[in-house]
């Protein structure tokens, strides 16, 4: 049912009253009124003028795409605004796009291109995805060995291949926001890596938010990326996931993205994820995870943008002896919140995960949030699960809520998790001190080194040094006075 359908079923105004008598209401509904009642209306308008933009400027789409998009129809016809009285969202506020003007970003950007001209050679072989929309002019695909595809659904000609596609689309299901994305997405991106395969160089992905509104228009255009990578038996691929916004520090936009991961039995995805977008705008993510026996999926992720960012991570290890890592350091210079929610599920014997969160909150205004849920279960024996949150708050108002949670139902294992919220130590500040360092030098010195556990799992030097410049750019005119 597309959502512009829920119209029949919705109740009609009253009718005017009989004289003398109460208001009649006309009875409409086809089937029991269930949808109706448990609908949200600002959910249904947004909904709808997602798949009408999508309906006006694509042609048929693929069966894969129109399995996702029908699925993600019927999900949003029962799916609410999320409200701070929701667990999930109760330290994340998103009434910032609640009471803005949301609409999409209808087609393909095809002007001030060359202002992007840079990307191509930003990382090679890469592609450049501009408001949602793969741009293949500001792509460089030549060194991807043979049968590795990269591209969109749309084009894609082997049957063979869209028919393992199908298997994957949507066999996770999100909140709102996945939901939304499934609706309004324009196309797929595929990544896919057959049987044996080894990238040797990192695949580039480059999200840029071209169409964009001024602070304080209430205007806010939506973009809706969706990835789904697919890497066979034995296969490995690096990807560097990059966000952007563009010219103009506070301009406001909303990037709602979905990565979906497929990672076959001994293969290996080595993902590495950063957010540097807009301060005025929203971006909200998802990454799924789906891990065959033996795999390896490792997460190096930095975000430093946004007025409101949420990254929703969800992995499952679907087989014995398999590894995830996933490592993260969020920023908060200004007005800002900072949101990582993460569940990680071990269902097989001797799976291994390791997740290290850092955060800095370096104004009296920003915010940031932990919610990292560890679930062993009952077949995950001789688990070793670890989990560590640590906090840096460099204001007295600034703000971090963490939760770290860890579910254990086998009794054969070995998991700890901890979190620790402080500013820096003053045995940390002495010990430079002791050795001829002022103060101000020292704690410069603490606070940029904070990230550089999380900086340092990244795959590639060059991409090592790149976050640190960022990290440290960002930091300098944040730091407080007198330090």
């Amino acid at each position: 049912m597309s959502l512009s359908a829920l119209n029949s079923y919705l109740p009609k105004p009253c009718a005017p009253p009989r004289p003398g008598g109460r208001p009649t209401r006309t009875k409409v509904f086809a089937q029991p009124p269930t949808l109706a009642i448990l609908s949200d209306p600002h959910v249904l308008r947004l909904a709808e003028t997602l798949e009408d933009s999508i309906a006006a400027s694509s042609s048929s789409p693929p069966p894969p795409l129109q399995k996702l998009r029908d699925i993600s129809s019927q999900s949003l016809l029962t799916t609410p605004w999320p409200s701070r009285k929701d667990e999930p969202f109760r330290f994340t506020d998103t009434s910032f796009i609640r009471n803005s003007e949301v609409h999409p970003v209808t087609l393909a950007p095809t002007q001030n291109l060359d202002v992007l001209s840079g990307l191509a050679d930003s990382i090679s072989p890469n592609i450049a995805i501009i408001d949602g929309y793969l741009v293949e002019s500001l792509s460089n695909l030549s060194e991807l060995p043979d049968g590795v595809f990269v591209g969109r659904l749309s084009d894609l000609n082997s049957k063979g291949l869209m028919e393992k596609v199908s298997k994957y689309v949507s066999n996770f299901q999100g909140d709102l926001f996945w939901s939304l994305n499934g609706v309004g997405a324009p196309d797929v991106v595929l990544v896919y890596v057959p049987e044996g395969c080894k990238v040797e160089k990192p695949l580039g992905l480059r999200f840029v938010s071209m169409n964009r509104s001024y602070k304080g228009s209430k205007s806010l255009p939506i973009s809706n990326p969706r990835v789904l990578v697919l890497v066979e038996k034995g296969g490995d691929i690096g990807i560097v996931e990059e966000y952007v916004g563009g010219d103009g520090d506070d301009r406001c936009y909303w990037t709602n993205s979905v990565m979906e991961v497929v990672v076959g039995d001994g293969a290996k995805v080595s993902h590495s994820y950063i957010q540097t977008q807009s301060l005025g705008a929203a971006h909200v993510k998802w990454t799924s995870v789906s891990q065959g026996s033996k795999s390896v999926y490792e997460l190096t992720e930095v975000s430093t943008g946004g007025k409101l960012s949420r990254h929703n991570v969800h992995v499952k290890q679907e087989g014995p002896d398999t590894v995830t890592e996933l490592s993260s350091f969020h920023l908060s210079i200004g007005d800002q919140l900072q949101d990582l929610h993460s569940k990680l599920v071990l269902d097989h014997p001797r799976g291994f995960s390791r997740q290290l969160h850092k955060v800095i909150v370096a104004h009296s205004l920003g915010q940031a949030v932990f919610d990292g849920n560890v679930q062993v279960n009952r077949d995950a024996q001789q688990t070793d699960a670890g989990q560590l949150s640590r906090s840096l708050l460099l204001e007295p108002r600034a703000t971090v809520n963490v939760k770290p949670n860890l579910q254990i139902i086998a009794d054969d294992v070995k998991c700890s998790h901890g979190a620790a919220i402080s500013d820096l130590e003053e045995d940390q500040l002495f010990y430079f001190e002791a050795r001829g360092i002022d103060r101000s030098t020292a704690r410069k010195a603490l606070i940029f080194s904070f990230a550089a556990e999380v900086i340092e799992h990244f795959p590639d030097v060059t991409l090592q040094k790149k976050v640190e410049n960022l990290i440290r750019t960002l930091l300098t005119p944040a730091l407080p006075s007198g330090v």
